[in-house]
């Protein structure tokens, strides 16, 4: 009885944590495009994002990892692959994708990481998804389609495809690599040292020409009010993108790679919330009913897990 306790105080944390995580991730979205509308480049947006969240979190990081400074020397592979790749290489793909492309049609195939995550699981450590997992699967595709609008047809760009893929392989790697924690690292540790390497490369990236990079001092508008440009500067860096790491690494420690991957799906539904609020873009009816079945498709995911009998899944 204790243990179970246990698993279930486990279950209810780790959906608390990804449900905090989505809202944030879901608040970036309105946030960002009032700053593009001031001038901003989507790039350095994230750039300036990732790159503010990772100094926030670099005290706490230091306070976690208690002098135990050889813990990040042994994870110094896992935290460089979690920068370049579930941080960086996913934004700049993004930005690609959406440059070529609608961004509803780039956002529905990022969407399809936990898919991914599936696939990754299987072959690497032999976790079959059951029958449940599948049909949560197609659900939540069915309702991403819904939700993004996109039931009326859009164009297509080979290339847009493919960078739409490579942004859909970082948010793949974003779950797998957040699930590894058997070395002791804090999530912490992990969010900060990722998203100072990937707000680096987004630099990098902007100074190449890879991706525009153009910033703005000019006021930022929202539904019927203003804002100075740098409030949601800093509430892209410490809620969206802080908050929104630590707890989603918390979240993904707790539920394991392939249902937190799932549950992530609602942060779809809250940036339509962010955006109605903030933008004054109210969600049709047809977008509530894709969100009813991603919701649906969660909960049909997690009927679909196994019963567990310790941890939570690996990576």
């Amino acid at each position: 009885m204790t243990h179970d306790r246990a698993v279930g105080g486990r279950l209810r944390a780790g959906l608390g944590f990804a449900l905090l995580s989505a809202s944030c991730f879901g608040l970036s979205g309105p946030l960002g495009r009032g700053l593009m509308d001031a001038g901003w480049s989507s790039a350095a947006a994230v750039a300036v994002r990732v790159l503010l969240a990772g100094v926030a979190l670099a005290p706490i990081a230091v306070v976690r990892l208690r002098g135990r400074w050889h813990v990040l020397r042994r994870n110094a592979p896992l935290i460089t692959t979690y920068g370049l790749v579930a941080v960086a290489g996913c934004q700049v793909a993004f930005f690609n994708a959406v440059a070529r492309m609608e961004v509803g049609v780039a956002l529905l195939v990022e969407y399809t990481a936990p898919v991914a995550v599936v696939g990754w699981l299987w072959l690497r450590h032999g976790q079959r998804p059951t029958r449940l997992t599948v049909l949560g699967g197609l659900l939540g595709l069915v309702g991403l389609v819904l939700v993004l609008d996109l039931v009326s047809g859009a164009a297509i760009s080979v290339a847009g495809i493919l960078w739409a893929l490579g942004a859909m392989v970082g948010a793949a790697a974003y779950f797998v690599l957040s699930a590894r924690d058997g070395d002791g690292l804090p999530g912490t540790a992990l969010a900060a040292g990722g998203l100072l390497l990937g707000g680096v490369a987004l630099l990098v990236a902007g100074a190449v020409g890879i991706v525009p990079f153009e910033v703005s001092t000019s006021p930022v508008a929202f539904d019927g009010f203003a804002v100075p440009w740098w409030l949601p500067v800093l509430v892209l860096g410490v809620v969206t993108a802080a908050v929104a790491y630590v707890a989603g690494i918390a979240a993904i420690r707790r539920l394991g790679s392939r249902l937190a991957s799932f549950v992530a799906l609602t942060e779809v539904l809250s940036a339509l919330v962010f955006a109605w609020l903030l933008l004054g873009e109210a969600p049709g009816g047809v977008q509530l009913v894709g969100g009813a079945l991603i919701l649906g498709g969660v909960i049909t995911v997690k009927l679909g897990e196994p019963r567990p009998g310790g941890r939570a899944g690996t990576a």
